[in-house]
């Protein structure tokens, strides 16, 4: 089992020629709540293995594993080896390059019991980024009940975004934790899963050389996302936002945080907004006020691609042309 599309992705890429994972969260749920099915509870029962970001990203998920399937092999990729983290960003107006150098690749930030790598020693590892639940913010009284809701949860689980499958560093270390653990649990296909994670990262790096390749030209021009959940992607490549409307863990933005980013807008003359297909175009036309804006959606759980190992990649590739049209001349 599996808990969202992109970490079912790399799992399905590991399995394959062996198996295919099952799913927790189906395409458009919401990883910060969710009330499972039945044949989704016998499913988490019945796993030998799970793989999931972790409660940071899927807080309800924790207990439930606990209950339902207390005998079988958890890996929570947060805490994988290889997998460094970034921390949520705050405020109206991001800091550009407080956790990388300007290359846009990390600095040493992962946790110290994770500092003897694995075989991704070579794979410059960056900061995790997640997704999550899409907050809608229908007016100003609603987006303030909404932020108290936020400051109570106040990161419940420390300050690490948990979107970190969108760094495709991360997506290397990813599958070579993937293909450690199924190999523990099935040992006699442990040759095909460490070999299908290779091919995996390899194709990976491919997809990386193309993305710099396409953002490279457009750094250094502003930009704001609906919702922060991209942080681990732009820092990679070096392009990342100047603000959110929506904070990364899905709490909803008070009037006065979008004065703030209007105003973070008017500034720097930003243009571009990356924003996700339940977002509402009248929060966007608040900041942006009258100015001339341009939008492209994306979504960080691949919500426009199918189901399977291609997802992944076509996610990668999909953020990638979301941003670059959005930033054209």
């Amino acid at each position: 089992m599996t808990d969202v599309a992109p970490i079912h992705s790399l799992v399905a890429r590991v399995m394959e020629g062996i198996g295919t994972p099952d799913l927790i969260l189906p395409p458009g749920a919401s990883p910060h709540g969710y009330a499972m099915r039945p044949s989704e509870v016998r499913a988490i029962s019945s796993a030998d293995v799970i793989i999931w970001v972790g409660p940071a990203l899927t807080p309800w998920l924790a207990d439930t594993l606990d209950t339902l399937a207390p005998d079988a092999q958890q890996l929570e990729l947060m805490e994988a080896a290889g997998v460094t983290h970034l921390p949520f960003r705050t405020g109206a107006m991001f800091d550009a390059h407080d956790d990388h150098d300007h290359d846009g690749h990390a600095e040493e930030a992962s946790h110290d019991d994770h500092e003897n790598h694995n075989a991704h020693d070579d794979h410059d590892k960056h900061d995790a980024h997640d997704d999550h639940e899409k907050h809608d913010g229908h007016d100003a009284h609603e987006a303030h009940d909404a932020q108290d809701a936020h400051d109570d949860h106040d990161h419940a689980h420390g300050a690490e975004d948990p979107h970190i499958w969108l760094d495709p560093h991360n997506g290397q270390a990813i599958l070579m934790a993937i293909s450690n653990s199924l190999a523990d649990a099935d040992p006699q296909n442990a040759d095909l899963y460490r070999d299908n994670a290779a091919a995996g990262a390899r194709e990976l790096k491919e997809i990386e050389a193309k993305i710099r390749a396409r953002l490279d030209p457009l750094q250094g021009r502003p930009f704001i996302v609906f919702h922060d959940a991209y942080h681990y992607f732009e820092a990679r490549f070096g392009i990342e936002a100047i603000a959110a409307i929506s904070l990364a863990d899905g709490g909803a933005a008070s009037a006065g945080h979008l004065a703030e980013v209007r105003d973070t807008v008017a500034a720097t003359g930003a243009r571009c907004a990356l924003i996700e297909p339940e977002a509402r175009e009248g929060l966007i036309d608040a900041v942006f006020a009258e100015a001339d804006i341009r939008m492209e959606s994306v979504h960080p759980l691949g919500l426009e691609s199918d189901l399977g190992l291609a997802l992944y990649g076509q996610l990668l590739m999909q953020t990638s042309e979301a941003i670059a049209r959005c930033l054209a001349d």
